[in-house]
């Protein structure tokens, strides 16, 4: 059989073809190895565990979104990012208000964050709480999946930012302030940086009567003490 030129060249294709498909499963695969392998370095290197953590515990992050650097300072904290932890078949799981209101397993949450660093706090009266309390808790946080992460920080339930939707899973279901919220004009808002952000996001009408909630404040409560850190 005699192959002409347009017979080779389409030989040719099929085996590059065939090459990069090959190659990207090979990549894909060994993503998704050195991908797990990291995680579970991660949570040897911290041992974390689901013994080491309860429902309800509270965790810290920096996190690497646009506003973070400018919340760090507003409200002078390390961290710009938090959540409420609760346990799923034996898993922990990280509830947040993020875009849009959800959940990552703790070890992807932690990953995601600056520096992996994390710092997670327990609520001084956790143990005292009974079952259905803390039910009431994870069913509350769940109810907010799927709504809007809100970027203007505002006080209404319509959206929710990450330190409203751990200071209103407290409050609304163990009846527990964790921290005063406090207007926007009490925080630390006169740095370049922070007014640059307020300006992007609300233009000439700033809300400084406008009660918010930091992960900062909840991270200085005194209801809450340390049971995990991993801060260098």
């Amino acid at each position: 059989m005699i192959f002409g030129p347009k017979d080779i060249n389409f030989k040719f294709y099929k085996v590059i073809f065939f090459v990069i498909i090959i190659t990207g499963l090979v990549y894909s695969f060994s993503f998704v190895f050195k991908n797990n392998k990291q995680k579970q370095e991660l949570f040897s290197k911290n041992k974390i565990s689901n013994l080491f953590v309860q429902d309800g515990d509270l965790i810290f992050q920096s996190s690497y979104s646009k506003q973070s650097q400018a919340v760090e300072i507003a409200t002078n904290s390390k961290y710009s990012h938090c959540g409420i932890i609760f346990i799923e078949n034996n898993v922990p799981y990280v509830y947040e208000a993020v875009q849009p209101v959800g959940k990552r397993k703790l070890l992807d949450w932690i990953s995601s964050g600056v520096d992996q660093t994390c710092v997670i706090k327990r609520f001084k009266g956790l143990d005292t709480l009974d079952k259905n309390s803390i039910l009431r808790m994870k069913e509350y946080a769940a109810s907010q999946f799927g709504k809007n992460y809100d970027g203007y920080f505002s006080w209404s339930d319509k959206e929710m930012y990450c330190s409203e939707l751990v200071y209103k899973t407290y409050k609304n279901c163990i009846n527990f302030v964790l921290a005063q919220p406090k207007t926007l004009r009490d925080f630390n808002i006169d740095a370049p940086v922070v007014r640059k952000i307020m300006k992007d996001r609300y233009g000439d009408d700033i809300p400084y009567d406008e009660l918010m909630i930091s992960p900062g404040q909840l991270y200085d409560a005194p209801s809450l003490f340390t049971v995990y850190s991993n801060e260098k």
